[in-house]
This record gives structure tokens, sequence and C-alpha cells, in this order.
């Protein structure tokens, strides 16, 4: 099939390039092959540049040429793009914060109580100003910084400086009751 005949409101192609169409299919199917590709995909990538390259300068002096290195550098950047993709698998690994009923399972909720348990404590050593900002910031309805900054009565504007210094406090406290990490069986 000539793409003159694909579609029917399809651009005209100029006749040398039409002509071409074996060509191109006897390319692609050569490097599709090679590379593990649909050849119909590698064709329809090579048409899709021929007519934006037609919309700049004007056609190639050597179509076919052109064509024969066209397909080499579709495929090339097919397979290019094909190491860099990770398919999905078809099922997705177990979550293990699920149980078999999508139900939240009982390790996981338990975890999830003791970090929230942790952090609560940790909050509760910072300083006066830096729990009343982290409790509201905790707060499950999820507050905006207006409505933060409303509530603790300071201004919108102080509010982001003074969540990076409590968090600063907070990450300092939460890292000192974490056991330093081992490196080949010695503690660092």
């Amino acid at each position: 099939m000539t793409p003159r005949e694909s579609a029917p409101h399809a651009p005209a192609v100029p006749e040398p390039f039409g002509a071409l169409a074996p060509l191109l299919a006897a390319e692609s199917d050569a490097e599709a092959a090679a590379s593990g590709l649909d050849s119909r995909d590698l064709q329809q990538a090579v048409w899709l540049r021929l007519l934006e390259h037609l919309d700049g300068p004007g056609a190639p002096a050597r179509p076919a040429e052109w064509l024969r290195r066209a397909v080499r550098e579709e495929a090339r950047r097919a397979r290019r793009t094909a190491v860099r993709e990770l398919p999905y698998d078809d099922e997705p690994a177990p979550d293990a914060r699920f149980g078999s009923a999508q139900a939240p399972a009982p390790e996981w909720a338990a975890v999830q109580a003791e970090r929230r348990r942790a952090l609560r404590a940790a909050v509760r050593r910072t300083p006066v100003r830096c729990q009343r900002l982290l409790s509201a910031m905790l707060a499950p309805n999820d507050p905006t910084y207006r409505e933060i900054a409303g509530k603790l009565g300071i201004s919108q504007g102080s509010l982001g400086p003074m969540r990076s210094r409590c968090l600063g406090c907070l990450r300092r406290m939460l890292t000192a009751g974490v056991a330093a990490p081992t490196h080949r069986g010695r503690v660092r």
C-alpha cells in the first residue's frame, strides 16, 4: 500500500517518493528484523520524517539514498529508545501495604502507626513555636498556608522560613535517634 492509498485525505506525496514504497518496505523489514522492531512502525516514522522534510527547503536530491539513511537512523533511534524504556510487567508486584482484600495489611498498619508516634513524639520535643507550626502542618484536614498562618497569628510570608527552620530541627532530632549505618561490620 502506498502512502497515497492509505487515506483519502492524505497530502499528495511527490511521485519519486510514492514509487519508493517497495524500497521503504524492504529496508524497513531488514532493519526491523535486525533490531526487533515492527516494520510498519518504522515505515510510518520514515514517512512522517519525509513529510516533515518536505515542509522545509524541498525534496532530497537523491530520494533512494535519503530513504535508506532515514530508515537506518530511525531504527537506531528506536533501538536507543527501547534500551532506555523499561516495560511494565503484565501483573504488578504485590504491594506490601495491602492484604488480600486491598485492606491495609496488619504489619503495614503497625509500622505506619509507629512512625506516626515517633514523629509526634519528636514534634513535642521541638521548641513551642515549632510544635504549633508542625502540629498545624500535620493536621488531618490538610490546611493551606493561609489557614496555618491565620491560626498561628503570623504572616504568610514568614511561614516558609519558619517551616524550614522547624523541619531542620525535627530532622536533626530524628536523625540523632537513628543508629549510625554500619560499613563492613563496623559502626561509624
